[in-house]
């Protein structure tokens, strides 16, 4: 049987946010939990797409937070896959604050892996990945790279 092969636009998803106040830290900025918690979601909901399942968060990386949001400003995330494996995918998640004018300036950027499990939790086998531009080349070849970082650190013990 021949493997099933997806875009990454069939599968990727923005969605905003407006900080409230009970999203703010003690400073008076977005809690970076909380953001967090929005970049594993959105991740999830591309990886559940693009795999026709269930997933769970394996590892993020380069979560780097670039500039602070504060209350009342408009939160964009926008996620697509970047890499596949067997049972694996790399989703990586861009976030801006957005004025209203439509402005978008980044705030973070973060990749995460997530592994396709079946209703056991026992690992599955995604699609593959079908790329359409020199883009999504580009970021299929750096995820390769951070790939192998990954397993890298993983021998190291971290």
């Amino acid at each position: 049987m021949e493997r099933e092969s997806r875009r990454a636009s069939d599968s990727m998803i923005e969605h905003i946010y407006q900080v409230r106040p009970e999203y703010l830290n003690a400073a008076g900025r977005l809690f970076g939990g909380k953001l967090m918690e929005w970049i594993d979601e959105i991740a999830g909901l591309v990886g559940m797409r693009h795999s026709n399942g269930n997933i769970i968060t394996a590892s993020v990386d380069n979560l780097r937070f670039i500039r602070g949001a504060y209350q009342n400003d408009l939160i964009v995330l926008t996620a697509r896959v970047t890499y596949v494996g067997n049972s694996s995918m790399e989703v990586r998640v861009d976030t801006y604050v957005e004025d209203f004018y439509g402005v978008r300036k980044p705030i973070n950027r973060a990749y995460l892996t997530l592994v396709a499990v079946d209703s056991k939790g026992v690992p599955r086998q995604v699609p593959l990945l079908s790329l359409e531009t020199e883009g999504e080349k580009a970021e299929w070849e750096a995820a390769e790279k951070r790939r192998k970082l990954r397993i890298q650190r993983k021998k190291e013990g971290f």
